[in-house]
């Protein structure tokens, strides 16, 4: 194990969230003495984060750029009675391109990256990590932010977004030049379903089989057979699978504020999260660049404080739609919900919408209006079991 004893950051996991906070603060204060504490072989985990390019301040390109992938000049979406194409620019970050930097951001004196370790103790100063051995010792931090992830044992207050996705080398070039983002024009199985793709080069692809559902079960060997018939019903021949991402996310309909606290509770599991649709880079984005902004020992800043409640705005409002999409509708019908969002919205709208920045227009336009086919007026008029 390295052994580093005190540090201004300890970040306890290396996913997403504390990912971006390591390399905020690296951009915005080059001296500062961080630690990450993964219980994987390298941070980032096996993941594909999107934005939109509007999602994102300028401020922020410094430390955001160096791990995006991909960028398109706009995405698509097809539901069986709408297609779409909007002119959003659209980018990719891996998580291998974010392990590199994270790693590289690390390794400088007085920063670790401690990889195969497990935090067995955290407080608002202090961290005790086991590593893969079982050596244990306490780091000190001015700073500790905890971000390990969503909690897959929430209970019946909340839908599911799963998915497998198998990145693909094509033998020939797939001609695709956009994202699609949501094909639903596949049979609607387990909730609203449909096909994500993201053309990463001319050959290779992304293409995952996601599920808003009522279960967080997820048959992975079956969903595998569906991607591939999709892939060989576009008439893509693969070279080569390049890797798989399997994902179960809970998408609450009661998600709590998120607690300005130390330690910090960050990510998915502190509240830091879009309750529609899983989609966290933007929010995780506009966390690190808040906690990099103030030095270590004013972690929970009047900035912070400020941010958690326009966010809890925020989230009140989504999670009131997530309760509509799985409770008004029945699992096959939900599409409709989907379909009607893309039909109506100006791109604006929907922009914000992604990223967790509506105005109170916009949701005057995403509820006014005819209702989706599929609603249960029972369901909606509180006739039955919430």
């Amino acid at each position: 194990m390295t052994v580093i004893s005190n540090v201004d950051y300890a970040l306890v996991g290396g996913g997403l969230q504390n990912a971006l906070i390591a390399l905020a603060v690296r951009a915005l204060q080059p001296a500062s003495r961080i630690a990450m504490i993964e219980r994987g072989d390298a941070p980032g985990g096996n993941h594909t984060w999107c934005f939109h390019a509007g999602d994102l301040g300028d401020s922020m390109r410094a430390w955001i750029d160096p791990i995006v992938v991909a960028r398109w000049s706009g995405y698509d979406v097809a539901f069986p009675e709408l297609k779409r194409s909007l002119a959003s620019p659209y980018a990719c970050v891996s998580s291998e391109r974010v392990a590199r930097q994270v790693t590289e951001a690390l390794a400088v004196p007085g920063s670790a990256l401690l990889a195969s370790s497990t935090a067995i103790d955290i407080g608002a100063h202090h961290v005790t990590v086991r590593d893969a051995a079982g050596a244990t010792h306490t780091i000190g931090a001015l700073a500790v932010i905890d971000a390990r992830g969503p909690d897959r044992t929430a209970g019946r207050d909340c839908g599911w977004q799963k998915f497998v996705g198998h990145e693909i080398e094509l033998s020939v070039p797939h001609g695709l030049e956009r994202p699609i983002l949501m094909d639903a024009t596949v049979p609607q199985v387990d909730g609203f379903r449909f096909f994500y793709l993201l053309p990463l080069s001319p050959t290779r692809l992304l293409v995952e089989d996601t599920y808003f559902s009522d279960s967080a079960y997820l048959d992975v060997a079956a969903i595998r057979t569906e991607v591939s018939a999709y892939i060989a019903a576009r008439g893509w021949q693969i070279a080569e699978l390049v890797r798989e991402e399997v994902g179960v996310l809970p998408l609450p309909w009661r998600a709590a504020r998120p607690a300005i606290t130390a330690p910090l509770v960050a990510g998915y599991a502190g509240g830091w999260f879009h309750p529609v649709t899983g989609y966290s880079f933007p929010i995780a984005a506009r966390v690190a660049a808040t906690i990099a902004a103030q030095p270590a020992n004013a972690l929970v800043s009047e900035a912070l404080v400020a941010l958690g409640d326009r966010h809890a705005q925020q989230l009140s409002f989504a999670s009131r739609l997530n309760h509509m999409l799985f409770r008004w509708f029945a699992p096959d019908q939900r599409y409709h919900v989907l379909e009607r969002f893309y039909r109506r919205l100006p791109e604006p709208t929907i922009r914000r919408f992604y990223a967790l920045e509506l105005t109170a227009l916009d949701r005057a336009r995403i509820l006014v209006g005819r209702p989706p086919r599929g609603m249960s007026w029972r369901a909606a008029l509180g006739m039955e079991a919430s």
